[in-house]
């Protein structure tokens, strides 16, 4: 029996039968169910551990590992893992072994008679002689108590969340990120001004692999997550994460697509490995190190190598990068966008910076949500690359983000938040650690997620610009050239800290509204979604929830209501039948007309008292895109393959 907060005894629901106890030479047992025998700690546990049964039938013949034991599969398994273990220097390296060493789930001897060890050679080291326990795909349950056991700075909240420490980096370290340049990436990708790929050598990839690899073969155990990215089943990408802390795995657990048990059975060698030794050091006398921290890429090996930080967002975004080199070279478009989707099956993308409004106008209570942050464009429509969402939740509240909010329970990783001690109470607005708390969460627990996270073409695509300016209309209608212009443009306007009193708005350019995480040159993608566009008959927005009637200090944001307005004529095709006119310097289409929304405020001359000063903001912000795009003009793709002409023309012209 257990007593409720009011005092009062109840029965508890679980279906397992009571344990049998004696207590004064007499039986105490409930008659609800039969009574079961436990004489130790560890039967009783054996009770309470029940094996899940697989959920989806596998198609087809019964796979490759169907008509073995389960200690062969192990044992094939663990092969796996500790083939991606293996050093490429070291004569031997660790023997693997599944299961906590805590645990005592194995004997030596019966790992070494199901796990072929290789005959040591001249230059066997130390580290052959020693054990790696690996935790293969544990459940967020299991990933907490090894958290609270052994990770310092991890507590559970008082909704159930995780909340954890990121260490000394709470942010990405994009300076740090390096790609390897050989004979086919110095082709095919994106190298200089503006681009974020930083070259490195394979030799000294290596080097940083090894150090990675040798840290983690140090251990006593590591974290291993077998996983995929993207939805679409005929594109899916097999990923596999080897970490050293239980936050990270649940953290991939959560961003990643969770395999069925009969898909991890038949998972196989995977398409991209992640060695995240992020408490380790890289070498800073190593050529092309430039601190302590070094997110490296290496595409020819598929690998990817984390050292130095231990902020999560890196194997996130690192993976992100991966998919926007593997998907185009499949004539897959990879989007940084939000996607959503409404009851007539009409799906919309939605592209924007940081503070633009992404989030909140894809997440919609009358549209599904197909996904927050990351999507892929094939022949088949689009897919939700990740298996979950990565909220922001500075100054987060119940009123302004519901949905975010009543996700943050159990099984969602909090990132470098601040709670009451005693309480653990979570002050989402208190910015001690760090202003980029975050909330990693599987997308199930979006109420109106679509599950699976795919959906038809698009019919429209989006792009927000918060424009502190105050210049951009709250909407325009897009051509395809202009599309292709403001896409590879990606602009938004951050107002500067104020300083003597002056407060100037500042421009921010990134390509593809992701320039952080794009492999292959702007025009490469621009080209792929204009096409897509076209042959799917979509059409292109540019969306201002900036400033109105002047710039940031003189004129007012656009209220969101009104911008919600004009998402749903959007959605509804209303907008594409109103009556539209040109404006000056940027030729926008505008309508003069949507309903629930003022008139007056659809062309931005119209809200501004001083007439000359909106001219001459307007052509200072031109300026700016000319001088952005300087950088795309005169790149060339291939030998021949030049920006068009048509492009050019779809910018601002004074």
């Amino acid at each position: 029996m257990a007593a409720n907060g009011n005092g009062v005894s109840t029965t508890p629901k679980s279906p397992l039968a009571r344990i049998q106890t004696q207590k004064n030479g007499g039986i105490c047992h409930d008659d609800s169910g039969k009574p079961v025998k436990a004489q130790t700690i560890d039967e009783l546990h054996s009770l309470q551990k029940k094996r899940s049964a697989p959920t989806t039938p596998l198609d087809g013949v019964q796979g490759t590992f169907a008509t073995i034991s389960e200690d062969e599969r192990q044992r094939q398994q663990l092969q796996s893992i500790s083939a991606s273990l293996a050093s490429l220097t070291r004569g031997t390296g660790p023997k693997v072994v599944r299961g906590d060493p805590a645990g005592k789930v194995q004997s030596v001897s019966h790992v070494a008679h199901h796990h072929h060890i290789e005959a040591p050679t001249i230059s066997v080291s130390d580290s052959s002689l020693k054990f790696t326990h690996v935790l293969y795909n544990l459940s967020p349950a299991e990933l907490y108590e090894q958290a609270i056991k052994y990770e310092k700075g991890s507590f559970i909240t008082s909704t159930g969340a995780l909340a954890t420490l990121s260490g000394a980096k709470t942010g990405r370290s994009p300076r740090d990120k390096r790609v390897v340049i050989d004979d086919t990436t110095q082709d095919e990708l994106w190298w200089g001004k503006g681009s974020p790929n930083i070259e490195m050598d394979e030799h000294t990839f290596m080097v940083n692999r090894e150090r990675a690899v040798d840290y983690l073969n140090s251990l006593d155990k590591v974290f291993v997550n077998d996983q995929f990215l993207n939805w679409d089943p005929q594109n899916r990408i097999k990923v596999r994460i080897v970490s050293a802390r239980a936050y990270h795995s649940l953290f991939m657990h959560n961003m990643c697509i969770r395999p069925t048990p009969e898909e991890l059975e038949n998972f196989g060698t995977p398409d991209f490995t992640i060695y995240n030794a992020g408490q380790f050091p890289c070498n800073r006398y190593t050529h092309y190190m430039t601190s302590s921290t070094s997110i490296d890429l290496n595409l020819a090996r598929r690998e990817m190598v984390i050292l130095g930080t231990q902020y999560a967002g890196e194997m996130k975004k690192g993976l992100f990068s991966v998919m926007h080199y593997l998907m185009p070279m499949r004539q897959i478009l990879s989007l940084h966008s939000g996607c959503n989707m409404g009851k007539d099956g009409d799906v919309a993308l939605f592209f924007g910076l940081s503070g633009t409004g992404k989030t909140t106008l894809s997440t919609d209570h009358n549209r599904y949500l197909i996904g927050d942050d990351e999507h892929c464009w094939s022949d088949n429509g689009v897919s939700n690359i990740e298996g979950g969402c990565y909220a922001k939740c500075i100054d987060l509240s119940r009123e302004k983000e519901p949905d975010i909010w009543n996700a943050i329970k159990f099984g969602t990783v909090l990132e470098n938040v601040v709670f009451d001690e005693h309480t653990r109470e979570v002050d989402y607005g208190d910015k001690s650690v760090t202003e980029n708390t975050r909330a990693a969460y599987p997308i199930e627990y979006i109420p109106n997620a679509k599950i699976p996270c795919v959906g038809p073409h698009p019919k429209n695509v989006i792009l927000l610009a918060c424009d502190a300016f105050g210049v951009l209309p709250p909407v325009s209608k897009l051509s395809l050239a202009q599309t292709m212009y403001h896409f590879i443009s990606g602009y938004t306007a951050l107002v500067a800290g104020t300083e003597d009193g002056i407060k100037e708005p500042t421009a921010t350019f990134s390509a593809c509204f992701g320039a952080a995480f794009i492999m292959l040159h702007p025009t490469k993608y621009a080209a792929m979604l204009a096409e897509k566009m076209l042959k799917h008959g979509a059409t292109g927005w540019l969306v201002n929830t900036g400033w109105s009637g002047g710039s940031y200090g003189s004129g007012n944001r656009i209220k969101l209501p009104y911008t919600r307005k004009i998402i749903d004529a959007i959605h509804s095709g209303s907008l594409l039948n109103a009556t539209y006119h040109k404006t000056e310097v940027f030729g926008l289409d505008i309508p003069t007309e949507i309903e629930g929304v003022p008139s007056e405020i659809l062309h931005p001359e119209n809200t501004w008292a001083d007439k000359k000063a909106y001219k001459e903001t307007l052509l200072k912000l031109a300026g700016l895109f000319k001088k952005n795009f300087e950088t795309f003009t005169n790149y060339k793709i291939g030998k021949d393959n030049k920006l068009t002409e048509e492009i050019l023309a779809a910018g601002p012209n004074f």
